[in-house]
């Protein structure tokens, strides 16, 4: 279903592979579960990265699920739509706070994005990025991979970036970038 999804629309799923589990424990990580409310993912896609997230996350937590691809979307919506405080809305990144007010969140504790902002139009992405600048208010974080590090300064503009990881068992290899409020 992935590479079929991918060959549809290579721009938005931006990969022909699900990311590893190396690469799931290493965006994840960074999360402080003892201390966050909101967790907010961008494009789980086959959800590596949700499932992780739920194995470790208590259920006070609100976890909300972003995907575009409706194959996608539908699949997460039929294994997930049943786990306590987890949401997956069929949406645009860019209206996460729309999603964050209809869940009851004032912020996202954390954001983790699995969109290829690599092949991203700019106008998609600097929405997006915006929206994240918004939605993690000063004390939260994004965490995304990028398979490269074309567009480091494009999110140098919008954030500090606090760490970068490097995940060599993923296909392709991938960026791991920690970023704050800048």
């Amino acid at each position: 279903m992935f590479i079929l999804e991918y060959l549809k629309s290579p721009r938005k799923v931006g990969a022909v592979a699900p990311s590893s589990k190396r690469l799931a424990k290493k965006m994840v990580a960074p999360i402080q579960f003892e201390n966050c409310r909101c967790i907010v993912e961008f494009g789980p896609g086959t959800g590596v990265f949700t499932d992780e997230i739920i194995a470790q996350k208590s259920e006070d937590v609100v976890f909300i699920l972003i995907e575009q691809n409706q194959e996608f979307w539908h699949k997460l919506h039929q294994r997930y739509q049943f786990k306590k405080n987890v949401h997956v809305v069929h949406g645009d990144a860019s209206d996460i706070g729309l999603y964050l007010k209809k869940y009851h969140q004032q912020k996202a504790d954390y954001i983790i994005s699995g969109l290829p902002f690599a092949s991203l139009p700019k106008a998609a992405s600097q929405s997006i990025l915006a929206a994240i600048k918004t939605a993690i208010g000063e004390s939260g974080r994004f965490i995304t991979f990028q398979y490269t590090m074309f567009k480091k300064n494009m999110f140098l503009h919008w954030f500090e970036l606090e760490k970068t990881t490097y995940e060599l068992l993923n296909f392709p290899p991938a960026f791991v970038l920690e970023m704050k409020k800048g």
